[in-house]
């Protein structure tokens, strides 16, 4: 029902209203005026009525002769008990009869009225929270246009990601110069979908694609389709599209494509999925309906390629797929260039140093990085930031808030210090791990009790199984001190153990990196680009019983293997072990210079042999801490 419709609703009840009025009006008007009963029982004593007629409330008299215009006499009745009591004081008397008309019909209209009023403001208000826009705009598209001049970003905000930036100024520079690349037949794609990890400026490309192109620019959540009314996702994919098309040349931004384009029956046992495949179905009918050489073109986003139905995908809807990943080294470098413009740095601060501390982040941990290092700086009244701001920034954001009014009592302080020198001293041991570059006793973030940071020194995209293996010694090095200094075991190494086993997993199932089963993969590659944790991660492994043992078996030993050597190398080095404990009790924090002097008190051991296999990661290694 459209607005036309709802005024002649409107002005229909109006009318009736009106109506009612004028009909109570013209029944006051068209009554005889009553008279007091004391007069009407004078005219029956004095005989001036020829006849009465009785009703359940008036009596009504007609007159033998005229009095003047008036023939007849109306008078309220009265009960004869009350007649004979007001007689005595010669008095007129009269009862009025109330016209209630009007009052009985309210008593039903206002209660109604009432009523229906509630209701729509508590769904209206109900709609507004949902994003419905009230009873007449569910079909109806809600998404945002944007100009070139309210945007406020533009391609020179975007760093970092060059090859994702260069394909996207190719589209806009089609949109405004159509004809130049269509001297040859060529067309532009009809989908750009923007795939990557979370926080690496999907989204912020978009917006520059909206700042540069200067054309109508339509941004929508995938989510923002799809309702509690069936029915109603389709709706607005027709309305988008037939908005888009009326401001043609023009740009649509579908953010969270995974919301909207998950793969149909994928999960047949989670019941039906109606809405949401009618929806998905009417957007890859327009995306095969429009004509791209009209200028109509499709930006979407997600950080979860691997659950988008593959007719999203195929060639002539997405026709490119453009990785937005995490930075390298000089990405990071270029991309804190953007965020520091309005940052008073210390002239001394280099900023290729301070990428050089956080290889893995991405655009938005640097960005976070950069507010938290402005932040710590306010905290001690500096009038610049420098550099142990940024490196206490990126301890805060990797190691969490330290947690100093969480009070260990003496025995739990000594073993967290052993556990984590431990991890210090097994990494500082071997040749070609990861620099130690701090290690505290004091609690951080939810659970830790103490933390190991090691830092990279440069960004790797292969890692060997010798270096894994080293990671396993470095990780279990913890729980050996404990052994060693204690021969007791405490929980403190859970998260140790989690990890290791972990990673001997994806040695064994993933890297065939044992001999004895082969160079098989017993586990499919994990295509996601979301860091789950290793225990949310399905596996669906197809070996048989006996292999399965076999891999369970290989994994035991090479966790037990990293055992041994964290063992070995901090029994071989127990006087600094105990003194590095100790300096870590009175201090609670070691940073590298102390930690330089410890190392060279170490007997080293050299465990990168032969190289025997390369393998890929699936990220960049990001700082790592062993939290106690």
């Amino acid at each position: 029902m459209d607005k036309k419709h709802t005024w002649n609703l409107g002005y229909w009840v109006i009318a009736l209203m009106l109506l009612l009025l004028l009909q109570d009006v013209w029944q006051s008007a068209t009554q005889v005026q009553a008279v007091p009963y004391s007069e009407f029982e004078k005219a029956l004593r004095e005989g001036r009525v020829a006849d009465i007629t009785v009703s359940d409330r008036t009596l009504v008299g007609r007159l033998k002769t005229p009095d003047g215009n008036k023939t007849l006499l109306v008078a309220a009745r009265v009960e004869p008990d009350l007649v004979a009591r007001l007689e005595k004081f010669d008095v007129p008397y009269t009862r009025v009869v109330d016209n209630t008309f009007m009052k009985d019909l309210m008593s039903w209209i206002v209660p109604a009225l009432v009523f229906f009023g509630l209701w729509f403001f508590l769904f209206r208000r109900f709609a507004d929270k949902q994003g419905m826009g009230g009873f007449l705009s569910i079909g109806k598209s809600r998404a945002k246009i944007y100009a070139q001049t309210n945007t406020g970003i533009t391609f020179a905000d975007v760093a970092g990601v060059d090859e994702a930036k260069h394909e996207l100024e190719e589209v806009v520079d089609f949109l405004k110069h159509p004809q130049e690349y269509g001297r040859l037949g060529a067309h532009i794609p009809k989908g750009v979908l923007l795939v990557g990890p979370p926080g690496t400026g999907k989204t912020l490309l978009a917006k520059a694609v909206a700042g540069e192109a200067d054309v109508p620019f339509f941004s929508i959540s995938g989510s923002e389709f799809v309702e509690m009314f069936v029915g109603v996702g389709a709706a607005r994919v027709r309305d988008l599209f037939e908005q888009a098309r009326l401001k043609a040349p023009a740009i649509i931004f579908i953010d969270e494509l995974d919301a909207l384009g998950r793969a149909r029956g994928a999960f047949p046992g989670l019941g039906g999925h109606d809405e949401k495949e009618q929806t998905l179905n009417q957007l890859l009918a327009e995306m095969d309906g429009f004509d791209s050489s009209v200028g109509l073109i499709i930006l979407s986003a997600t950080n979860r390629p691997e659950i988008l139905d593959p007719a999203l995908l195929r060639a002539g809807r997405f026709d490119r797929q453009v990785l937005v990943d995490r930075p390298d080294r000089k990405g990071r470098t270029d991309i804190l260039k953007v965020h520091v413009r309005k940052v008073k740095l210390d002239a001394v601060l280099r900023l290729e140093d301070v990428a050089a501390l956080t290889p893995g982040f991405s655009g938005a941990d640097l960005a976070n990085l950069v507010n938290e290092a402005t932040l710590v700086a306010t905290r001690r009244k500096a009038d610049q930031v420098t550099m142990p701001d940024f490196t206490a920034a990126v301890e805060r954001i990797v190691a969490g808030l330290e947690r100093r009014s969480r009070v260990l009592n003496p025995k739990e302080r000594e073993a967290v210090a052993f556990h984590e020198m431990g991890h210090a001293l097994v990494a500082l041991a071997q040749t070609g791990t990861d620099p130690v570059h701090k290690v505290s006793i004091i609690p951080h973030g939810i659970g830790a009790l103490g933390y190991t940071i090691q830092r990279p020194t440069e960004d790797r995209y292969l890692v060997t199984r010798p270096e894994l293996e080293q990671k396993i010694a470095v990780l279990l090095g913890g729980r050996a001190a404990e052994k060693l200094v204690f021969d007791v075991l405490s929980t403190g190494a859970a998260d140790d153990l989690a990890k290791a086993t972990d990673i001997a997993r994806d040695m064994v199932t993933r890297y065939g990196m044992d001999e004895g089963l082969g160079y098989v993969a017993y586990e499919p590659a994990r295509q996601q680009m979301l860091d789950l944790p290793a225990g949310m991660l399905p596996r669906d492994s197809a070996a048989s019983e006996d292999t399965q043992r076999r891999i369970d078996n290989a994994i035991r030993r090479l966790v037990m293997d990293g055992f041994d050597r964290a063992s070995t190398i901090l029994s071989a080095n127990r006087e600094v072990l105990e003194h590095g404990a100790r300096s870590l009790l009175e201090k609670e924090t070691l940073d590298e210079a102390a930690l330089r002097d410890l190392s060279a008190q170490l007997q080293r051991v050299d465990s990168n042999q032969s190289l025997q296999m390369r393998l890929p990661l699936d990220d960049q290694p990001a700082p790592t801490r062993h939290p106690a």
